[in-house]
């Protein structure tokens, strides 16, 4: 029946426009074909993270995988749940944002996008049992609008403890929550903590002359996923998601080499149309900050901060 009635929204012209919008939501929240602006580019997706994600070879590899097998099956077990960790300047929120930009034709702008910062939207501790239930009530609501929906946790390491566990009865490989359909969602944690052990693992295979491009995923799997769950900085500290092993997949973003720093700064000055400025790459590569003392082979602030370097040079 609701086949039938979407097929004739389009004939009944004009009139029904001011109604539109409540029958996509209502028919959204009984089909499982309703597409809610969800239009998957896993070519583009790819294509971006190669070309515009630098000194990121697990990033590359593991999202587009995970992103890709997830949304080839039709009926999937469980959402998908991309635990990004790294130091600040490393891409994190930059990936986050091109994943979104390849699912939805109206990219992050999508009503069916939702990016949650700490600081912003849960600044007090003292309301965390407030914030539980509103960000319930908000994740329960917008995936019966749509079951293709994103939530993405920036800055997981201000998350008050606690609160994300409210997720727990969305992220497990229940066929049915609250009467609707919620194993098609896509949940990305944004985080800083685990940076020590994935930047230990990088310098210690930089010593030992393995290519960073040689690091493997499964490598780095349980170390950040211990140090997400004791670490008492964290926002899944002791956290239930973690302890019932209800996340797809952490991503370690590597520190980044001043040859990755420098192709941030050609990138943003092609933006700017000055590709050819070789010298303010080179200045700007040798203004930053690197670590550890002995080999500053890292930078200590990845590829943050750049745009007011490069007018400095400019």
């Amino acid at each position: 029946m609701w086949r039938c009635l979407w097929a004739l929204l389009p004939l009944l012209g004009p009139w029904i426009r001011p109604v539109h919008g409540v029958f996509q939501k209502l028919y959204c929240s009984l089909s499982d074909s309703c597409e809610c602006d969800f239009k998957p580019d896993m070519r583009g997706l790819e294509w971006d993270l190669y070309r515009n994600v630098f000194g990121q070879p697990l990033v590359q590899d593991a999202v587009s995988q995970e992103v890709s097998a997830f949304l080839q099956n039709k009926s999937p077990e469980r959402p998908l749940v991309l635990s990004l960790h790294g130091a600040s300047g490393t891409g994190k929120t930059l990936v986050s944002s091109m994943l979104v930009s390849h699912l939805y034709g109206s990219g992050e702008g999508s009503p069916h996008v939702h990016r949650f910062i700490p600081t912003l939207h849960f600044p007090r501790k003292e309301l965390v049992p407030h914030y539980r239930v509103a960000l319930k009530d908000w994740v329960q609501g917008n995936l019966t609008a749509c079951a293709r929906s994103v939530f993405l946790f920036d800055e997981m390491e201000n998350m008050p403890p606690g609160l994300i566990d409210v997720l727990e009865p969305f992220l497990g490989p229940f066929h049915v929550v609250y009467s609707t359909n919620y194993r098609k969602a896509i949940y990305v944690f944004i985080s800083t903590v685990g940076e020590r052990v994935i930047s230990m693992a990088t310098l210690e295979a930089r010593n030992s002359g393995q290519d960073r491009d040689e690091i493997r995923l499964d490598e780095l799997q349980d170390a950040i996923a211990q140090e997400a769950f004791n670490s008492t900085n964290s926002g899944l500290w002791r956290s239930r998601i973690l302890s019932q092993s209800l996340v797809s997949v952490f991503v370690p973003f590597l520190p980044l080499a001043r040859v990755h720093v420098e192709r941030c700064v050609r990138a943003q000055l092609c933006q700017r149309g000055q590709c050819g400025r070789d010298d303010v790459v080179r200045a700007v590569g040798g203004a930053m900050t690197y670590a550890p003392k002995h080999g500053h082979y890292f930078s200590s602030t990845g590829c943050k901060g750049l745009p007011a370097k490069i007018n400095l040079y400019l």
